[in-house]
């Protein structure tokens, strides 16, 4: 038996590169898939183009939901999850195409292991520079988490890709666990995984190239300011909160330690992309409200130097911790 898939794609100044995603759908070598485009709105012809390519296909399960306003990726993907019928919700960007047995051997992967996400490889292409690399790689030394423990130290490590796109996950177990994305934040991808991260209690990877991530000048990836530096905050005080809540104390100790990470992280990624240095500040501040290690845990051989000394650094008062960061940064 061949459970329903359903994919959600979410519709927004993409004309240039819509035909080719849904073409890429359309050539699945899975049969049962109902595909969901979601239009937030978007002012171009990128909807047009969609409808004029979906009338070529009229056995193919195609169905339009029209936001009344745009209101962004998150609620997008929250809309498409809302009017999904599948067994598996897979995330696909608009700007981005799957390979063609992607959805086959994602499934087979779910279905033999009764895995709550399964998630393959991606490939990163440049077109305007003319390059193919791996920029999400899979490090996990398993091919299948079986407890949450072993998923949150995975995570925590940096072993598997944080993007949304790429996984197929159950739709009941996102029900259930009402895992939708934050409205108004446009790195939703890090806190989806991270918020899914902590639920989950069995994954399993799929070491192929399933996802073809295209990198141009519009990605988001390359175009960021302070909405972004704003976003890296809340995404930190979602975290913040994760961690005090936590009763587990293996994963109490994870949590910490991908909290410090992603502080030092989106710092450097902030100098990087602006080199504005009240935006810094801002940011370096309101990470200094939040929780870092405690003077037990510089004692402690549980956190490793490194992590030490990224908190370290980035928890020096302000008119220390700017001077010493772009001496660091700079040198």
């Amino acid at each position: 038996m061949n459970p329903l898939v359903t994919i959600i794609i979410p519709i927004f100044k993409v004309e240039k590169f819509v035909v080719r995603c849904l073409q890429s759908v359309v050539n699945q070598l899975y049969s049962n898939i109902e595909c969901i485009l979601v239009n937030d709105a978007s002012p171009d012809a990128s909807i047009e183009m969609a409808q004029e390519f979906i009338s070529k296909y009229p056995d193919f399960d195609f169905k339009i939901i029209n936001q009344p306003f745009n209101q962004g990726l998150s609620m997008a993907r929250n809309a498409g999850m809302d009017a999904a019928s599948g067994k598996y919700i897979y995330f696909l960007d608009s700007d981005d195409e799957i390979t063609n047995y992607a959805i086959q051997n994602l499934v087979q992967l779910a279905e033999e292991t009764g895995a709550e996400m399964v998630l393959g490889q991606s490939v990163c292409i440049n077109e305007e520079e003319g390059w193919t690399r791996n920029y999400f790689p899979i490090d996990a030394e398993k091919d299948i988490l079986e407890s949450n423990q072993e998923i949150v130290w995975n995570f925590a490590k940096g072993k598997y890709p944080v993007m949304a796109c790429d996984k197929l996950i159950k739709r009941d177990f996102l029900m259930k666990n009402k895992l939708y994305f934050v409205k108004d934040l446009f790195s939703q991808d890090v806190l989806w995984s991270f918020q899914s991260m902590l639920k989950f209690e069995k994954i399993a990877f799929l070491r192929e190239d399933t996802y073809l991530y295209y990198f141009h000048s519009a990605s988001i990836i390359h175009n960021r300011g302070e909405k972004h530096f704003g976003n890296w905050i809340t995404i930190a005080e979602y975290m913040d909160k994760a961690y005090r809540e936590e009763k587990n104390q293996y994963n109490k100790k994870l949590i910490l330690e991908n909290l410090v990470n992603f502080k030092a992280t989106t710092l450097e990624m902030n100098w990087k992309a602006q080199k504005n240095e009240a935006l810094w500040k801002r940011s370096y501040k309101a990470y200094n409200q939040l929780s870092g290690l405690s003077l037990p845990h510089y004692f402690s051989k549980d956190y490793s130097a490194k992590l030490k000394k990224q908190d370290l650094f980035y928890r020096l008062p302000l008119f220390m911790g700017y001077p010493f960061f772009r001496w660091r940064f700079e040198r």
